[in-house]
């Protein structure tokens, strides 16, 4: 039999790694889910057989599909699996009956792997392991968790409400930014016809009564100068500011210091802590209630997380929690939740009914969002009407600055 590298996480959620001996890669995640492991990563040695890599061609097939599939695709099929497990349906009959009627032909193509791969005898987990692009690690593990409980169909039940309360949640703050977004377009496009269009006529009839422009309108009519002949530039700084930014987010460093940056400005800052918390409470309450151990609960909570200042305070959570540590008490020294949140997470820990406190922690802060876009929302817009009445003020008063010191001028001389 082949070898397989693998890499996984204990029950601890320490990271090993080493070597397992298996026919194919299914069957090397079930020696190593046997042992208590989470597999992250799992390769054949380049001795391996034909048949391994005839075993592992369905799960990259899989793999072009992903990025084709949306999340809400994602979110309705796990509903309706709830449904189907909840009625009665075997798991395999309720998996042909979703893929029978999938009618996006990615996510169909690999609902069919999946239902194959069920049907052969593998886990539900397992076969979704196989597409990562599509089920990250909080979807497995949840699925896992259920299977290792008997109690699969609350799960799904679980993980549906749990997608559906997120999806509501991220709508919520994409529709907050339309209206910012718009608005800020409509600015850009005002203020480039002032300074391509307008400004250059304004020009030519200062030039012809040759009168010595301020300090302001030379600023201006240099702009629009650079705006004029060097049109092709703009669309190159656009583009060139947009990739430069981006990419500098793509690094840990840039990504860290912008979300630092993002929690120290007013209402902005508090409005992300509000919707990362919420995130944080939902996603880790989920996976208490489903089974999941803490340790590996808090890793997979904080890879699921945007924001890097408090994915890295959950790292180091993590690790005190693992020496022993109650939760609360590295939450609350982290700096970065609300003493609200620690003092009821505390309470839970008290209580032994920690997921259930999480889930409360989640709710209140679901209508906290809502409530902070409704403030944001409020705020942004009179401050866009300022910027833009700004902008385009200045430079209707560098433009006619010179004509009330030219009128000036004529009227003192008659």
């Amino acid at each position: 039999m082949p070898d397989y590298k693998y890499t996984a996480i204990d029950r601890n959620g320490a990271q090993t790694s080493g070597k397992i001996e298996a026919a194919t890669d299914e069957q090397a995640r079930q020696k190593l889910m046997a042992k208590g492991l989470m597999v992250t990563t799992l390769a054949a040695n380049a001795g391996a057989s034909k048949a391994a890599a005839t075993a592992a061609a369905p799960a990259k097939a899989g793999f072009s599909f992903g990025a084709k599939v949306t999340q809400n695709d994602v979110t309705i099929m796990t509903r309706q699996l709830a449904t189907l497990i909840i009625a009665g349906l075997p798991l395999l009959r309720a998996l042909e009956l979703i893929t029978k009627q999938e009618r996006n032909p990615a996510f169909k193509a690999i609902l069919g792997n999946i239902a194959e791969s069920v049907s052969q005898g593998n886990n539900l987990s397992e076969a979704l392991q196989a597409h990562p692009k599509v089920f990250d690690k909080l979807f497995v593990n949840m699925i896992r968790a259920g299977e290792a409980g008997g109690v699969l169909d609350k799960v799904l039940d679980r993980l549906a409400k749990f997608r559906e309360k997120a999806e509501r949640i991220q709508k919520k703050v994409k529709s907050a930014m339309v209206y910012p977004g718009v608005v800020m377009s409509v600015a850009v496009i005002i203020v480039y016809i002032l300074m391509v269009k307008v400004v250059p006529s304004f020009q030519k009839l200062l030039d012809g009564q040759k009168t010595q422009m301020p300090p302001l309108t030379q600023f201006v009519v240099g702009i629009s100068k650079l705006l004029t002949v060097f049109w092709w530039a703009t669309p190159v700084v656009i583009f060139g500011i947009y990739f430069g930014l981006k990419s500098w987010l793509a690094t840990e460093k840039g990504k860290e210091l912008f979300d630092r940056i993002i929690f120290r400005l007013p209402k902005v800052g508090s409005f992300v802590q509000i919707v990362s918390v919420s995130r944080f409470a939902r996603t880790f309450g989920t996976l208490m209630a489903s089974g999941v151990p803490i340790l590996q609960s808090i890793t997979i909570t904080r890879d699921t997380l945007d924001n890097v200042v408090i994915a890295k305070s959950l790292e180091r959570v993590h690790d005190r929690v693992r020496d022993g540590e109650p939760l609360s008490v590295p939450l609350e020294q982290s700096g970065v939740f609300p003493q609200m949140v620690t003092s009821m997470i505390q309470v839970g820990e008290e209580t032994g009914q920690l997921p259930e406190m999480l889930n409360r922690v989640a709710d209140i802060y679901d209508e906290e969002v809502d409530n902070a876009v409704t403030a944001l929302t409020s705020i942004i817009e009179p401050v866009l009407i300022v910027f833009l009445a700004v902008v385009v003020g200045t430079i209707v008063l560098a433009m006619f600055l010179p004509l009330i010191a030219l009128i000036t001028k004529m009227t003192g001389g008659g």
